[in-house]
């Protein structure tokens, strides 16, 4: 009987094992969905920003100087440092002296012959005006005494003329700054022969505490600008170097009085304060002009616009937290922040960061960029 009971009890719970496991394989699969991702989300900033026109151009001094000698001559002495900043009436070079302060001796001796040709001349002319009052003599012996007096003093102003060129030509052979600057190095060494038959370049002195900058501006941009209106040094111009940094500021000192047909350009010139030397003559120059100021502009950062085929776009958050694709025109970057022209607005959430798990129709999970950082914890820097 217990045996007979076992069986019956061992097919009862086989029987409830198998339904429970039938019942189990019943049950439907449901699918849950994920939680919609959380991106970042900010207003675009509202400020006014200025437009800028930009071009390039080449950095020249203010005022530029060759030295040449005047007279011909051996080179003696180069009386300065390669590079260095000179004033104006410092010596420079020194030519030899010997031939010209000859000349100058020769012209002097002139000068004293004809100084004594001259009272002999008087004192001739005199005998025979007294002479001829007494009738000793003929008038033409008194017109030609006369007329010698007038040769002598005729040749006496040539020998002073004389003396003044060959003391000027003396003084050229000491050669000075004309203007303070810096000046490069000697092309002519000492001992050279200088001035036969060219003026032979010996340095070149540059004055740049201020320095131009030449560029070109095109016709559509003149039209557009405010460059031929009011004074030329109504605004500032902003200069900037390879490195693009925008740090010297000057003014228009100069436009052209036509437009260059052929390129359909017109010549413009800014000047830069230099005082430090920052800037070098012949420099490449990127120069930017305000053109216009666009009040409330909408800004965001520019490393969050998009760009693919149809143009730039930016990604925002409607109102039912749905992603929604912004096609966007750009305007000028101002320090790392994109001006958007057209294609948002004050008001929309634009997804700041997590923009690689958004995209359009999708439904997302905004957080607010400044309530993001306020959450987040702070930490402060550590020297190791």
């Amino acid at each position: 009987m217990d045996s007979k009971n076992r069986k019956i009890y061992t097919l009862i719970f086989t029987l409830l094992i198998m339904g429970t496991l039938f019942t189990g394989c019943k049950k439907e699969n449901t699918y849950s969905p994920p939680p919609p991702a959380k991106v970042t989300v900010n207003k675009p900033i509202q400020k006014n920003v200025t437009n800028y026109l930009e071009f390039t151009g080449i950095t020249e001094a203010m005022d530029s100087v060759e030295i040449r000698p005047r007279v011909e001559g051996y080179l003696e002495k180069v009386m300065f440092k390669p590079g260095s900043f000179v004033k104006k009436g410092d010596l420079l070079f020194v030519i030899d002296q010997r031939p010209y302060k000859a000349k100058l001796g020769e012209a002097k001796a002139q000068l004293a012959i004809e100084i004594s040709k001259l009272n002999a001349a008087e004192a001739t002319f005199q005998r025979m005006e007294m002479a001829y009052k007494e009738r000793a003599v003929s008038e033409v012996s008194v017109i030609q005494a006369r007329a010698d007096v007038e040769v002598a003093k005729a040749a006496i102003k040539s020998a002073k003329a004389a003396v003044q060129t060959a003391e000027l030509d003396l003084s050229y052979t000491t050669i000075h700054a004309p203007i303070s600057g810096r000046i490069d190095r000697n092309l002519v060494d000492a001992g050279n022969l200088i001035g036969s038959g060219e003026n032979t370049l010996l340095a070149t002195i540059i004055k740049d505490e201020s320095i131009y900058v030449y560029f070109n501006v095109n016709e559509r941009d003149i039209i557009d600008s405010d460059l031929l209106n009011g004074e030329t040094d109504s605004s500032d111009i902003y200069l900037g170097l390879l490195n693009k940094d925008f740090s010297h500021k000057g003014k228009i000192d100069y436009i052209n009085n036509r437009v260059n047909p052929e390129t359909g350009n017109i010549q413009v010139r800014g000047v830069f304060e230099n005082s430090k030397n920052s800037i070098l003559p012949g420099m490449f120059a990127n120069i930017k002009i305000p053109e216009k100021t666009i009040k409330n502009a909408l800004l965001v950062p520019d490393q969050i616009v998009g760009r693919d085929q149809q143009g730039y776009y930016l990604l925002a958050v409607n109102s039912e937290n749905i992603v929604e694709y912004r096609h966007i025109e750009i305007g000028d970057l101002i320090d790392g922040m994109r001006v958007i022209k057209s294609g948002i607005k004050p008001n929309d959430r634009i997804i700041v960061k997590g923009i690689q798990m958004a995209y359009p129709g999708r439904e997302v999970s905004p957080i607010d960029e400044e309530n993001s950082e306020n959450k987040s914890p702070k930490t402060e820097n550590q020297s190791i």
